[in-house]
C-alpha cells in the first residue's frame, strides 16, 4: 500500500511541476501567433535558463541528446558521438581521473555526463560507481501547455522559423538549435520494437501511456529523488562517486515507458516504449558528499538489435548482446509502469 501511495504523491508532485504555478496553473496560457503572452515569457525565460544551464553543467547539447537515442538503439548515435567530439575538443580540461579502468583509451576525455551506464550486475550492496546527475531543479522547467493550446501550436521543423519568431528567439542562437534538435528527434523514425511519442501536454503524455498500457490499466510514474541537506546541498558535485546503500528493489513490470524532458519553450517530453525486455530498478545511493539519492534504473536486457557504436557499448566497452546495458534516469525523466489494481 505505502508504494501505491507513494508512486500516486509523486504523480501530483508530477503534475505540480510540470503545470504553471499558482493562479496560473488555472487559466489558459493563450498561445497566439500574433505574441506571447505574460505567462508565454515565463515559460520563454524558463527555457533560457534551462538551455544555459545545460551548458554550464551538462557540456552542452551532446547531454540532451545521450536522453535519448543513447538509450534507444543507433538512430542517432553517430550524430551524438559527432557532438561528444565537438564538446571534447572544448573541455580537454576535464577532469577524468575517476573514469572507470575498464573503459577504453579512446574514452580518456569521455564526457563527464555520460557516467550513467552500467551492466545489471553492478547493482549490489556495497557497490560504488561513479555517476553523473544533472543538477537540475525539475520545477524550474519550462511547464506544460493544456492540450487544446499545445496542439494549436505547429511542432515541426518545417515550421521553426515561424516558431522562432513566436517564441523570439533568433536564429543560430543556443534556444533555436535546441529547439531544432528536439522536432528533429521527435520526427525521427522510431527502431525496430519501438513505438515514440513527443507529449507537449500532460494529457497527450497520459494517453500515450493508456495506448501502451492499455484502456482500464491502472499505472504509475516512477521518478529519481535527491535527498540534500543544507551540509551537502553546496558541496554536491555532479559528477561523484555513490554506494548502493540497500539491495535494489526490482518494480515488477510487464511494460514500461520512459519520457525523457526536451529542451523547449514549453515542457515537450519524449515517450518511448521498446518490446524487449527491460527491468526497472529503485536504487538507494549514498555520494561521496552525503547526498542521498533514491534513483530509477533501467535495464535493457536484450542489446543485439542495436549498432555497434551505440555510446553505452564504448562507454562500458561491451558489444552489442552481451550483456544488458542499465542507466540511471535523471529527476526530471519519468518511467511509467503498470500499477496492480490492488495497490
Amino acid at each position: 500500500m505505502g508504494r501505491g501511495l507513494g508512486s500516486w504523491s509523486l504523480f501530483f508532485h508530477v503534475l505540480i511541476m510540470m503545470c504553471a504555478h499558482g493562479n496560473a496553473a488555472r487559466e489558459p496560457l493563450k498561445v497566439h501567433w500574433k505574441g506571447l503572452t505574460g505567462h508565454d515569457h515565463e515559460n520563454k525565460q524558463l527555457m533560457e535558463k534551462q538551455i544555459y544551464a545545460e551548458k554550464e553543467d551538462d557540456h552542452n547539447r551532446g547531454t540532451n541528446l545521450l536522453r535519448l537515442h543513447s538509450m534507444d538503439g543507433d538512430a542517432m548515435d553517430d550524430h551524438l558521438l559527432t557532438h561528444r567530439k565537438q564538446e571534447d575538443d572544448d573541455h580537454k580540461g576535464i577532469n577524468t581521473k575517476h573514469i572507470h579502468a575498464h573503459h577504453s583509451s579512446h574514452m580518456d576525455h569521455m564526457d563527464p555526463s555520460l557516467n550513467v551506464f552500467f551492466i545489471e550486475k553492478d547493482l549490489k550492496i556495497g557497490k560504488t560507481m561513479l555517476i553523473h546527475f544533472p543538477n537540475r531543479d525539475p520545477s524550474s522547467s519550462p511547464h506544460f501547455l493544456p492540450k487544446d493550446e499545445a496542439i494549436s501550436i505547429p511542432f515541426s521543423s518545417t515550421k521553426l522559423s515561424h516558431l522562432l519568431q513566436v517564441f523570439s528567439f533568433s536564429e543560430g542562437s543556443p534556444q533555436a538549435k535546441a529547439m531544432e534538435d528536439t522536432l528533429r528527434q521527435c520526427e525521427h523514425e522510431p527502431i525496430k520494437g519501438e513505438t515514440k511519442f513527443c507529449a507537449t501536454s500532460l494529457e497527450s503524455m497520459l494517453d500515450f501511456a493508456r495506448s501502451i498500457f492499455g484502456i482500464g490499466v491502472h499505472f504509475k510514474v516512477l521518478t529519481t529523488t535527491h535527498h540534500k541537506n543544507s551540509a551537502s546541498k553546496s558541496q554536491t558535485s555532479l559528477l561523484q562517486n555513490y554506494t548502493v546503500l540497500e539491495v535494489p528493489t526490482e518494480i515488477p513490470a510487464s511494460k514500461m515507458i520512459a519520457c525523457h524532458t526536451m529542451p523547449y519553450p514549453y515542457a515537450v517530453f519524449y515517450c518511448h516504449h521498446q518490446k524487449s525486455e527491460s527491468k526497472v530498478f529503485k536504487v538507494s545511493l549514498g555520494g561521496e558528499y552525503g547526498e542521498r539519492v533514491e534513483a530509477v534504473v533501467v535495464c535493457h536486457m536484450d542489446t543485439s538489435a542495436w549498432g555497434r557504436d551505440h555510446v553505452s557499448f564504448r562507454v562500458l566497452g561491451i558489444e552489442p548482446g552481451t550483456p544488458n546495458v542499465c542507466h540511471f534516469f535523471p529527476a526530471d525523466h519519468l518511467v511509467w509502469v503498470p500499477s496492480p489494481t490492488s495497490i
